[in-house]
């Protein structure tokens, strides 16, 4: 009977350590929870209106980059440029999209000839993003958030 008593003080004892909760501090959570996202991918690319209705995110994102260059393009073809010599070369564009939607260029790569053959290339591109549509912002997690981007854009001057 001694040993029944012995059993049940000890069981009585040791057991209390599994009615113990162990607290998970928030902080260990949001840590846990970053460590598993991709920030280099968004769950929907920045948009216009004209892609609205697109439902796979690789088709939208190749629409959004179609509806800037052919933007960017249709300015600079209505513009008077006058070359001596012929020029195809491309012209990378680094954008940022802010959680506002608001589109900014934040570099230019040219290469030397494209600044020879058309001084202000710079100016043209700048101002063909004065008249761009609304652009809508990419969007993570349910938030809008920041991107940048980078555009690659041909040109040919005859």
């Amino acid at each position: 009977m001694k040993q029944i008593y012995v059993l049940i003080v000890a069981l009585t004892l040791t057991s209390c350590e599994y009615f113990n909760v162990k607290k998970t501090s928030p902080e260990a959570i949001l840590n846990e929870e970053l460590k598993t996202f991709n920030w280099n991918d968004v769950d929907v690319y920045p948009s216009f209106s004209s892609c609205d209705s697109i439902e796979s995110k690789p088709q939208k994102t190749v629409c959004f980059t179609d509806v800037l260059t052919a933007h960017i393009l249709k300015h600079l073809q209505s513009e008077t440029i006058v070359v001596t010599h012929d020029v195809t070369d491309t012209i990378n564009l680094k954008f940022q999209v802010s959680e506002t939607g608001v589109l900014s260029l934040l570099n230019i790569e040219v290469d030397s000839t494209i600044i020879k053959e058309i001084p202000n290339i710079e100016t043209l591109i700048h101002s063909s993003l004065d008249s761009l549509p609304k652009v809508f912002p990419a969007i993570k997690r349910g938030q809008q958030v920041k991107t940048e981007f980078e555009l690659p854009v041909i040109i040919q001057a005859n």
